[in-house]
This record gives structure tokens, sequence and C-alpha cells, in this order.
């Protein structure tokens, strides 16, 4: 049996100035969206609690979240599993990302200074050279989350930011795995191109059509890939 705990425990940071239910709660989160955690397995709170070297209370609290959240779900005399993230839960993420891409593209372009605009440019150049090189793939997929996590900053809407943070997140490792095929990438940085574009002309169609488009694409991908799996 491989021992998940140890990698939890490893991808917690307890050094955060954050509250210790918190940092337990963010540190099981991602390892449950990262696929650290496999569909299925059960998480021991009292095991869970001795291996951290702390209390069971924030153990709890955090599973309580989880499954508020939808990761994990209490199965009467067995107790608490990490939830499969099935397909109609990525078409729901999908049809919300939609929107809220949307409302934050038009509000970015509206508010984006030149110097903004150039640094949206430089971003999307560094990735085609980057990605022609077909080398550090790792560097690529990074360079292409920065591009939406820009217009997002530009946007000035932190709350909507939250909330797209965490809906991203679902699916990070679908979309990671649908970014590493070379077909995928080209059409996917063609596609942020056009929204740059549709931007720098300040025109709302281009950017709600492009952006359905791009969406609807990248859904298409990560449903396969969840179908595989």
């Amino acid at each position: 049996m491989e021992d998940y705990i140890g990698e939890i425990i490893r991808f917690t940071d307890m050094k955060q100035h954050k509250t210790l239910n918190e940092i337990v709660f963010e540190g099981i989160r991602k390892a449950i969206i990262k696929g650290i955690l496999p569909i299925g397995e059960r998480i021991n709170e009292k095991e869970y609690a001795e291996r951290m070297n702390i209390s069971r209370t924030p153990i709890r609290e955090a599973l309580n979240r989880l499954e508020k959240e939808g990761l994990v779900e209490c199965i009467p005399h067995y107790g608490v599993i990490v939830k499969k993230i099935t397909i109609d839960d990525a078409k729901e993420i999908y049809q919300i990302r939609k929107a809220l891409d949307i409302l934050a593209t038009k509000n970015a372009m509206k508010l984006m200074t030149k110097k903004q605009f150039e640094e949206l440019r430089n971003l999307l150049e560094e990735t085609e050279k980057l990605n022609e090189q077909n080398e550090d793939l790792d560097v690529v997929i990074k360079l292409f989350s920065e591009f939406n996590g820009k217009i997002y900053q530009y946007s000035h809407m932190p709350r909507l930011t939250n909330m797209v943070t965490k809906l991203r997140e679902y699916l990070m490792r679908f979309r990671d795995i649908s970014l590493r095929g070379e077909e995928r990438r080209k059409k996917a940085l063609s596609e942020h191109w056009m929204i740059y574009r549709a931007m720098c002309n300040q025109d709302e169609t281009q950017v709600n059509m492009i952006i359905k488009e791009h969406l609807s694409y990248s859904e298409k991908f990560i449903i396969k890939e969840m179908e595989k799996q």
C-alpha cells in the first residue's frame, strides 16, 4: 500500500501564516485534486492525526468542508472516502467557467493599460517560442495558466478570481494531461492570441464567441480524458 499520508505531509506547508484548520484543509484538498489521494481511498481521521502529529479536530473540520465541496463522501459504517469527479461535474464547471471568463475578460480589457497589454502580448510570444521548441512542457503549461491569471488580475475582480481559481483546480490534472498533446497546445495558443486581439479591439462580441469556443474545445478534451480513466 502506498504511503498517501506521507505524501500529504510532504505536501502540507505548516509554516504558512494561517490557522492549522486552514492549512490541513488546503493540504488534503490539493492532494485530492492533484490525484495524490486516489478515488475511493479511505481517509482514516485517527491515523492522519497521529501521523501529522496534530489533534483529530483539524482533520475532522477539513473532511466536513471537503464533503460540502463534493470532494469526499461519508459512507455509513465505513468512513470517509475520496469521491470521484464526474463528467457531469466537469460539464457544470465549464458552464460556469464560460460565464466567469467572459465577464473577467470584458472587465479587464476596459481597464488594462498599454503596458499591461504589452505584458500579455510578451507572455504569448514567450509561450509560442517555448512551445515551438517542444522541450520543457511543464513551463509551457504554466505559461498557459499565467495568461488566464493575468486576465483575472487585470479585471480587478478579486471575488470572481477566487471563485474561478477553485473551479479550475478541480480539473487541473485533466487539463494538464490534455495540454501535453501538441495539437491541443497549438490550438489553445491560437485561441489565446484571438482572445488577446479581441481585447485589443475592445470587441465584446468576439470575446464572447472565442471564449465559448475555446472552453468548449477544452471541455471536450478533458471529458475524453476522464472517460479513459
